[in-house]
């Protein structure tokens, strides 16, 4: 089955089309224009998105060498996301298969990031707990063996991508600057200097007051000290992060007894994540770092899972911005 794919739900414009589970073009563009805000601006991203996702189309079925006439299924992230940006996609992916006489199906944003692990690992079975960590979210997913979606918890506050990037912001990086904020990280000691790690419920997770203590600890210090420790400010904060993700994850695990998990999400990219995990845990696994951030591949994973249960979205549907359960 050839399925055409768009994610368009914050400031990446992605268009891919995969044959199953292998990817034929995979075009993905990040808004580098929000980077002189701070911050991503929702009505220059929806600008953004329609400006780039026809030549995305273009360029994605020059490189598969696959006729628009072949596809079989044409799907879009859904929700959630920013509705602007929503729209773009979701309207573009709905026009095309209405032209085309195409089943269409609507994909979860964050159903999407679960599916990215079948990219690498096709054959790899539920039941899985699924850690979701990226910029906007951090959220716990259990995958039964029928490959329903169940949804334990998540965050009470701000996310772990939320975390680095603002942290990055605290030390003086531009944004986005989570990235910047762990390539420092790798050259500096986590045990330097002692970060808060909340103490949450079951199933949730806390950032809000690491974010704060990293603001005090850099205010309370001269602009001198802060420069020749960054390296060691910055491993030792990341590590308060990673350890609380590998901590709750664990509490989760054994109260689910579920023995593999996915680490997914953009945030699933950092390193000492990934490393710490796997010494953690017997069965672990992450996606290509490619498939981390937002992509269409993971959408069009996603939607042959639904349509292969039957499931086709209508065409008078909407996007929506908040996760149906969460």
């Amino acid at each position: 089955m050839k399925v055409l794919a768009f994610e368009t739900s914050c400031d990446e414009t992605s268009c891919a089309i995969l044959e199953d589970n292998k990817v034929l073009a995979n075009i993905t563009t990040t808004h580098i224009l929000h980077r002189e805000y701070g911050g991503v601006i929702p009505e220059l991203a929806s600008r953004a998105h329609t400006a780039l996702i026809l030549p995305s189309l273009k360029t994605a079925l020059e490189i598969s060498k696959v006729n628009i006439e072949e596809i079989d299924l044409i799907s879009a992230t859904q929700g959630p996301g920013l509705i602007g940006a929503l729209l773009v996609g979701f309207t573009f992916a709905k026009s095309l298969a209405y032209f085309h006489k195409k089943p269409f199906v609507g994909v979860d944003h964050l159903e999407a990031h679960l599916y990215s692990i079948f990219l690498d690992y096709p054959e790899l079975k539920p039941p899985l707990l699924f850690l979701l960590a990226s910029g906007g979210h951090t959220e716990f997913f259990l995958m039964e063996e029928d490959e329903e979606i169940k949804y334990p918890g998540g965050t009470l506050d701000d996310a772990a991508g939320e975390a680095f990037d603002k942290g990055a912001k605290i030390l003086g990086f531009p944004y986005p600057g989570g990235a910047k904020l762990a390539e420092i990280a790798d050259k500096g000691d986590p045990e330097r200097f002692e970060f808060p790690r909340a103490k949450t419920p079951l199933f949730s997770f806390s950032f809000s007051g690491l974010k704060t203590s990293l603001l005090y600890f850099v205010k309370k210090r001269p602009k001198k000290f802060i420069k020749e420790n960054l390296p060691d400010i910055a491993s030792s904060y990341q590590e308060a992060i990673v350890d609380m993700l590998l901590e709750k994850t664990e509490e989760a695990k054994n109260e689910l007894k579920i023995e593999k998990i996915a680490v997914v999400g953009g945030v699933s990219a950092n390193e000492r994540l990934r490393k710490k995990f796997k010494e953690k845990f017997k069965e672990v696994y992450f996606p290509s770092k490619i498939y981390t951030s937002d992509n269409a591949c993971m959408v069009g994973v996603r939607a042959i899972s639904l349509f292969n249960k039957g499931i086709r979205t209508p065409f008078d549907s909407s996007p929506y911005t908040v996760y149906p359960e969460g």
